[in-house]
């Protein structure tokens, strides 16, 4: 699993549901849900 700081939570989280993304820039990212609040979590580089 990879990790993420969640905003809200204000601590580091599991990403429910990762899935890989390509940004604008074309770099890619690691996007996907913090599991207790719901909040969308990104993390830079593939899964």
């Amino acid at each position: 699993m990879v990790d993420a700081y969640c905003v809200k939570c204000n601590e580091t989280k599991k990403i429910k549901k990762p899935k890989s993304i390509t940004l604008k820039n074309g770099r890619l990212a690691t996007a996907g849900v913090c599991p207790t609040c719901g909040t969308k979590l990104y993390r830079m580089g593939p899964l």
